[in-house]
């Protein structure tokens, strides 16, 4: 008997950890993972010129800790706040493609998204845009 009771309240706490975390889990895909519980998605800073001839440089980085569009967002925002910047970031390839007026140097786009609390694992030097 005493057995049956212990079986029964272990099942009770792994169902309690269960429903926790499924409704943990529903909360970060209905709210994103780092700053929208709120309802208040990161606004996204737009650049004024988006002629992509206009921006004959291009670099491609590879950057680790993107979870949600929120942190897309983040990461594009804080590229596209640089002078003569155009960056667009995509969550599921883990990547962002900086389009630049002028040569930045990789260590510089590493810096700016390092600041915003991700990790660059790769970045393609800055080249001639093909």
């Amino acid at each position: 008997m005493g057995g049956d009771a212990v079986t029964v309240l272990i099942c009770a706490v792994l169902a309690v950890l269960a429903v926790v975390g499924v409704l943990s889990y529903r909360k970060r895909l209905k709210s994103g993972c780092c700053g929208a519980a709120d309802g208040k998605a990161v606004k996204k800073v737009r650049v004024a010129d988006k002629n992509r001839s206009h921006y004959p440089y291009r670099a491609v980085l590879r950057i680790d800790g993107m979870t949600c569009e929120n942190c897309t967002r983040r990461v594009e925002n804080a590229l596209n706040t640089m002078e003569g910047v155009w960056a667009t970031a995509d969550l599921y390839k883990g990547r962002a493609e900086v389009l630049m007026k002028r040569p930045v140097p990789a260590e510089e786009l590493r810096a700016r998204v390092n600041q915003t609390g991700y990790t660059v694992l790769a970045a393609t030097e800055a080249g001639k845009n093909a």
